[in-house]
């Protein structure tokens, strides 16, 4: 139920935006929930690198911070991730979750992000 969005190749130092619609989700959960933006490259474990809280409070891991924003549209279910400077290690297959889905053990499918040096 969640689809991501918006990846593709993009040389280093440009900026992409991904989305990700729960469409599945509904509203009241989707506003009550903690949603997150992970990412996992060949041969790594999938690591989370953005959270945002029911509240609108956000978090970052260091590799991120700075360069990419989380938000998010309570109308339209969608969850978003600003990149910006892009580089080369952000190379990734990229999904987005919930707190209450991965409890589930549920995965939507990712979008592949490649950034060429």
């Amino acid at each position: 139920q969640l689809q991501a969005s918006g990846g593709g190749l993009v040389q280093a130092g440009g900026s992409l935006r991904l989305s990700c619609v729960a469409s599945r989700t509904i509203t009241s959960v989707f506003n009550s929930d903690t949603w997150t933006w992970h990412r996992q490259a060949p041969g790594k474990e999938r690591d989370v690198i953005a959270t945002i809280y029911p509240t609108g409070g956000t978090n970052y891991a260091d590799s991120v911070k700075g360069r990419f924003t989380i938000s998010k549209n309570s109308a339209k279910k969608t969850i978003y991730l600003q990149m910006n400077s892009l580089k080369p290690e952000d190379t990734a297959v990229y999904y987005c979750n919930s707190h209450t889905l991965m409890s589930r053990g549920s995965w939507g499918q990712g979008t592949q992000v490649t950034v060429s040096s």
